[in-house]
């Protein structure tokens, strides 16, 4: 069992000048089970009580490449020498715009951001300007940030189909419900049901916002059918298609998802994964749309192509385009899923995986979900109480089951056995205290 004297002390320190003693809300896990971090290097982080964990969640996935990689933390150094922003441009911006667009052929034009949820804001107020439409399209179960205009959500847990479409609930207090009129959601791999959805709002709708492999909702992954269905509806109707690649671009493949299934974006956004942890994102696209960008479209920032991140994306792009990390982690990712199912197997635990394994989703049912209604409809009981027992034996994944397991070339040095042998006592921790529920019950 492991000790968090220290954490559940800063706890109540933190809480004292920061709401649930944190940066962002899903740090808090609990007031007895938030974690404070002391250092991370390779695939592994320690706590300030000096446990050590194996880290799949990986900041959500901007680790590509392992914590404090020596080669992105050299030129991010030399990044600092710089002088970091000055509120106009340095070389490097071409440099680093240039390498996106040749690892993603979308990206005829690119700008920059700070976050994943800055490039999506980006995203969206290009389209609009395009195409002359305000509203937009959420696939369910989709995440594209913290920001009010996507901050709408599905409401499924107890709806009946009988009534109609979902009801629509805002994420929280606070989301002006002004902005409920500009989003509508459609379902993952439902052609039909988009089709049906842009007949009768196509002349409000000016984009189409589609993670393909869900990086919020456990990897739930689009068919290339309806991806290629969404494109043509899209082009059909004057339909901006923007991917958001916040998760899987420079994670899954070096064109991203994009590459993987053999479709183009009109615009598309990229963040966590592009510099290995430090703080940058793009927003890139067709030139023809792009260039509404300083011609009426406002987009900016401060800290924009700051010199630092730049930097470590810069090394970071090349290491990804020039070297085997893809296929290492996508090795090192299938020898794991083979061992998880061995471990399982042998206990009749029935299970499947969904999503890619550099951003992998477990699911303990013989066939996955193939949408966010179905998640629902799923039985994950049995990770809910897996996932605080792998905390306990050093492997960290994320509690909430809807996040998939992420993975960094880092991991292939010494994490394999040590993830299985772990992975194993604590599915078996887990049956026997299930069992024992079962039968106080």
């Amino acid at each position: 069992m492991r000790c968090l004297k220290n954490s559940n002390a800063h706890f109540k320190r933190a809480e004292q000048k920061m709401p649930l003693g944190v940066s962002s809300n899903f740090r808090y896990w609990g007031d007895d089970k938030t974690i404070y971090i002391k250092r991370g290097k390779g695939g592994r982080i320690w706590d300030i009580d000096d446990n050590e964990y194996i880290d799949y969640r990986l900041a959500y996935g901007p680790i590509i490449l392992g914590y404090a990689d020596d080669r992105v933390d050299e030129a991010a150094r030399d990044g600092m020498h710089v002088g970091g922003v000055f509120a106009l441009s340095t070389e490097l911006e071409y440099e680093v715009a240039s390498q996106v667009s040749r690892m993603v052929p979308a990206a005829e034009l690119v700008r920059f951001s700070n976050s994943g949820t800055e490039a999506v804001m980006a995203a969206l107020r290009v389209a609009r300007a395009y195409t002359g439409k305000d509203a937009h399209v959420v696939v369910e179960g989709g995440y594209h940030g913290v920001f009010s205009e996507v901050m709408w959500y599905s409401e499924i847990e107890d709806w009946d189909p009988a009534d109609g479409n979902p009801p629509l609930m805002p994420f929280g207090d606070g989301v002006p419900a002004v902005t409920k009129r500009l989003f509508y959601t459609a379902p993952l791999n439902d052609a039909n049901a988009v089709e049906d959805l842009l007949k009768r709002n196509h002349q409000h709708i000016g984009a189409f916002l589609i993670e393909p492999i869900m990086g919020n909702c456990c990897g739930i992954t689009a068919d290339r059918e309806y991806l290629e269905a969404v494109r043509q509806l899209c082009d059909k109707y004057n339909i901006v298609l923007i991917v958001d690649e916040v998760k899987t671009g420079f994670r899954v493949a070096r064109g991203g998802v994009q590459e993987l299934f053999g479709i183009k974006a009109d615009v598309c956004t990229f963040a966590k994964a592009m510099a290995n942890g430090y703080p940058i994102a793009v927003v890139a696209g067709r030139e023809d749309i792009m260039r509404h960008i300083g011609d009426g479209v406002v987009h900016g920032g401060t800290f924009t192509g700051h010199s630092v991140s730049l930097a470590a994306a810069n090394k970071t792009l090349q290491i990804l385009d020039e070297t085997s990390a893809f296929e290492d982690i996508e090795s090192y990712g299938l020898k794991l899923q083979a061992g998880i199912s061995r471990i399982l197997d042998a206990r009749s635990i029935v299970h499947s995986f969904t999503g890619h394994p550099a951003l992998m989703g477990l699911f303990f049912a013989e066939q996955p979900p193939r949408d966010y209604r179905a998640w629902l409809e799923s039985d994950y009981e049995f990770y809910d109480a897996l996932a605080p027992e792998l905390h306990d034996q050093g492997i960290l994944v994320e509690p909430d089951s809807r996040e998939p397991w992420f993975l960094c070339e880092a991991h292939k040095d010494g994490c394999l056995d040590e993830t299985l042998d772990k992975f194993e006592r604590a599915v078996d921790i887990t049956s026997d205290k299930i069992t024992a529920q079962a039968k106080r019950a």
